[in-house]
């Protein structure tokens, strides 16, 4: 992640030829889980990672790869992204000795989801081998979803020079993992911060997200779920806020965040403006909250 690096920079770097291998120009980092659905008894795949790789593979077309990593219990995760055929950077690490990552979920009347219970597994102790490093250099873009294990491997990544070169994505998820002071720090490696924050629009956490982001010239999206979308741009030294016209949540919104970053960052690395890829976001945010999980019932189909 270059420190000039600017606006046009992470709209634009998709720009330039296109190398023989599409799918290794975008990386995307994170944790996948197993959902233990409380009411139902279903265990499925989920987390971030999965929900936006589902939405570039099924939806928008866009080519990727993943660096995750599951344990010996992985096996439906596996056979998830086979079905999907999607792609990880390396195959023969993807599985790692240990239990998978797993978290439980309970939907609520309001149909809002209620997640705890958070066992990071292999993750915890995640680490880039190889032949990941390696895919890494060759690649423009990489995503990261900040649960810990994340957070630490990207600052450890920043700190080698791996990020040098790329451009670089966030997803600080409801800022549980954060405070003003960590944002600050993490996004010293990030370009492109998403914030999906519960609270009030005039928390003094939000005006600290805005301070961030102009002090190191960088963009924040924070998403408000059904009230706005505000987007502090550093470079720019602008700020806007985007009203979200609410939709019926006929399933639910576990899945919405997820949604909405996968086609915001499509868009804007289509050569959309971020006023233009907020919209395209809330587009797929919208088409989540159609389903009872993160995404329909036949993504899920063996």
């Amino acid at each position: 992640m270059s420190a000039t690096k600017g606006a046009a920079d992470v709209a634009g770097a998709s720009s330039g030829a296109t190398p023989a291998d599409p799918a290794g120009r975008t990386l995307l980092l994170g944790t996948i889980s197993l959902d233990h659905y409380l009411a139902s008894g279903d265990v499925l795949p989920g987390g971030g990672i999965l929900n936006m790789a589902w939405h570039w593979r099924q939806r928008l077309g866009r080519p990727f790869r993943l660096l995750t990593r599951v344990g010996e219990d992985g096996q439906p995760v596996e056979a998830f992204l086979a079905r999907h055929g999607i792609e990880v950077a390396s195959p023969a690490d993807l599985a790692a000795p240990g239990r998978s990552s797993s978290i439980d979920i309970e939907i609520q009347p309001d149909r809002q989801p209620h997640m705890d219970n958070f066992v990071g597994g292999v993750w915890d102790d995640y680490r880039l081998t190889t032949t990941e490093r390696a895919a890494l250099a060759r690649a423009e873009r990489l995503h990261a979803v900040l649960v810990e294990g994340a957070i630490s491997e990207l600052a450890r990544l920043a700190q080698e020079g791996a990020l040098v070169d790329l451009t670089v994505s966030a997803d600080f998820l409801g800022f549980r993992h954060y405070t003003v002071e960590r944002l600050a720090t993490t996004m010293g490696h990030v370009d492109l911060g998403f914030i999906g924050w519960p609270g009030a629009e005039d928390a003094p956490e939000v005006a600290g997200m805005r301070a961030v982001a102009f002090d190191l010239e960088r963009v924040l999206v924070v998403t408000m779920g059904a009230r706005s979308v505000w987007v502090f741009d550093g470079p720019a030294r602008s700020e806007r806020r985007h009203a979200v016209s609410p939709v019926e949540v006929e399933g639910t919104t576990l899945g919405c965040g997820d949604a909405y970053i996968a086609w915001h960052l499509d868009a804007l690395w289509r050569g959309a403006s971020h006023d233009e890829a907020v919209r395209a976001g809330m587009i797929g945010g919208a088409l989540a909250t159609a389903w009872g999980r993160p995404l329909p019932d036949d993504a899920y189909a063996p």
